[in-house]
């Protein structure tokens, strides 16, 4: 891991290649052959072992090789993230609207995973589950692999309560507060979800916190987590979170205008002991 930023991994896969360098240009048609060149004589090309490699080393099918993602001019996210607890088995943070959680696309230093690893200094760390890019809120991380599965098993049993808070239009003919379920599968274009006719795969807990004259706070607590299910199930209840740049239609983002998602609290009992725990967000929506 370099500058908190692990290494991705890739097995070479069958080709003609005389050496590893061909055989990343190949594979990686987008990457020019300069800058993969560039990273092998800056020692961010790996082999199994950790080893960087040289511009000759050979092909061999299957071995397993280590790059570092690098972007040009990745934007600089100024926003802060605070940490709210760290222990021997869990950090939780509280994360600011555009930072995403772990690195993905245009951004690779500019994360939240890469943060806390450069700030704690524990390589060990994983988001044992992920918000959007645009969502501000909690986000917990397993700080060691020994522990990690019996908290994993929070997330995919169920075993936690999620409390997000949103702001959206009114809906003065619903009665809160609701249960949203539906069957939601991936959409067009590829990033998008949407709801469909079918066995329900998601469920949300809808209410109303306080009442505005052009928008609602409403308290959401998903049961299930789909990817987008928040945001789906608002649009579609016809209260579309507030600077939704994707649902109800696709729009341009803008980090002038966040998505008024805030995941606000998490409470769980305890894998390892029992006892109850319960982290809550600093940060506050603006008021309706």
């Amino acid at each position: 891991m370099r500058d908190g930023v692990a290494a991705s991994r890739l097995q070479l896969p069958p080709g003609p290649w005389a050496t590893v360098l061909q055989a990343l240009v190949a594979h990686f048609p987008q990457v020019p052959e300069a800058m993969w060149r560039d990273r092998i004589a800056r020692g961010r090309v790996l082999d199994a072992g950790g080893v960087a490699i040289a511009l000759e080393t050979p092909y061999r099918l299957g071995a397993e090789i280590g790059y570092y993602r690098e972007v040009v001019d990745e934007p600089v996210i100024a926003a802060v993230e605070r940490i709210l607890h760290v222990d021997a088995h869990l950090v939780v943070a509280d994360k600011p609207h555009g930072l995403p959680v772990a690195p993905t696309g245009a951004f690779v230093t500019q994360t939240l995973l890469t943060r806390l690893v450069a700030t704690l200094g524990n390589h060990d760390l994983v988001p044992l589950h992920r918000i959007d890019r645009g969502t501000a809120g909690l986000v917990l991380f397993s700080a060691q692999p020994a522990t990690r599965a019996v908290y994993q098993a929070l997330f995919r049993e169920s075993r936690i309560e999620k409390t997000y808070e949103a702001l959206a239009p009114p809906l003065p003919d619903v009665t809160f507060p609701l249960v949203r379920r539906s069957r939601i599968e991936r959409g067009e274009p590829f990033f998008r979800m949407r709801e469909v006719e079918g066995t329900p795969n998601s469920e949300t807990h809808v209410d109303v916190l306080e009442r505005g004259a052009q928008r609602w706070r409403y308290a959401l607590s998903p049961v299930s987590g789909r990817k987008h299910q928040l945001r789906v199930h608002m649009a579609a209840l016809g209260a579309p979170i507030l600077h939704d740049p994707w649902y109800p239609a696709l729009q341009a983002r803008s980090d002038e205008a966040p998505l008024q998602l805030l995941a606000k609290a998490l409470a769980f009992d305890d894998p390892l002991d029992g006892r109850r725990r319960r982290f809550e967000s600093a940060q506050t929506l603006p008021e309706v």
